[in-house]
C-alpha cells in the first residue's frame, strides 16, 4: 500500500505562508549598492577641461589625438568627436574602447571652450560552441557524438565608463600639444569667423596723382 502523507487545508496555508517568508528573506539579504556609491556629482576635473580656444579647434585637436593613438574615428564634427580602438589583452578576451569627446562654447565672447570626455570599456569572452552529430549503430539506434565546432562567438561579458583620472590626464595632455600647434579650422561658421579678412584699400592721399 503506498504511503501517503496528507495535510490539513490549514496546515497547507501555513507552509505557504513560511516558505513565501524564507523567499522574501532571502531576497533581501542580497546585498543592493545605492547608486550614490557609483555616482556622487562632486567634481568635474575628470571627464572636463578648459581652453582659451573655439569648440572647432578643440574638436579638431582631440581629433588628431585619438588618430595619433591608433583610434579609429568614425564620427568628427565642429563639436563632437568619436573613435574606438580594439585591444586584445588575451587569446580569448576581446577588448574596445569607444572614446567620445564634446565640445562646448564657454563665454559670451566664444574665445573659450570646454572639451567633456569620456570612454566606455567593453569586454567581450570567446563561447565555444559544440556540434553534435548523429551516428546509426545498427540495432543500437543512433549515437550522439560531440565534436568540435566552427560557430564559436565573443559575447559581451561587460560594459563600464573608464573612471581613471590617470587615464583621461594622458589624453588632455596630447590634446594640449595638438592645440598649441594650432590644428586649424575646417568646420563651417566657426572657421569663418577665424579666417583673416583682407586689408581694406589705402585711401588716397591729398596731392596724388590719379590715374585717368
Amino acid at each position: 500500500m503506498p504511503f501517503r502523507l496528507a495535510f490539513h487545508p490549514r496546515r497547507l496555508r501555513r507552509l505557504a505562508a513560511v516558505i513565501a517568508l524564507g523567499l522574501s528573506s532571502a531576497g533581501c539579504a542580497v546585498p543592493h549598492a545605492p547608486i550614490d556609491n557609483f555616482e556622487s556629482f562632486d567634481s568635474s576635473a575628470t571627464f572636463s577641461r578648459t581652453y582659451a580656444a573655439r569648440e572647432s579647434q578643440t574638436c579638431e585637436a582631440a581629433r588628431r589625438t585619438l588618430l595619433s593613438q591608433g583610434y579609429v574615428v568614425h564620427v568628427a564634427t565642429a563639436d563632437q568627436v568619436r573613435g574606438r580602438k580594439i585591444f586584445q589583452p588575451a587569446p580569448e578576451t576581446h577588448v574596445e574602447v569607444e572614446f567620445n569627446v564634446v565640445c562646448a562654447r564657454e563665454g559670451a565672447a566664444g574665445a573659450r571652450s570646454i572639451a567633456f570626455v569620456n570612454a566606455v570599456q567593453e569586454r567581450f569572452a570567446l563561447k565555444k560552441s559544440r556540434d553534435s552529430a548523429s551516428l546509426g549503430v545498427g540495432a543500437f539506434g543512433s549515437l550522439s557524438l560531440p565534436f568540435p565546432g566552427s560557430d564559436d562567438s565573443l559575447v559581451k561579458v561587460a560594459s563600464a565608463t573608464v573612471t581613471s583620472a590617470r587615464f583621461y590626464d594622458r589624453f588632455f595632455q596630447l590634446l594640449e600639444r595638438y592645440l598649441a600647434g594650432d590644428p586649424g579650422q575646417s568646420f563651417g561658421p566657426a572657421a569663418e569667423a577665424l579666417e583673416i579678412e583682407p586689408p581694406a584699400p589705402a585711401a588716397s592721399q591729398p596731392g596724388s596723382a590719379r590715374q585717368p
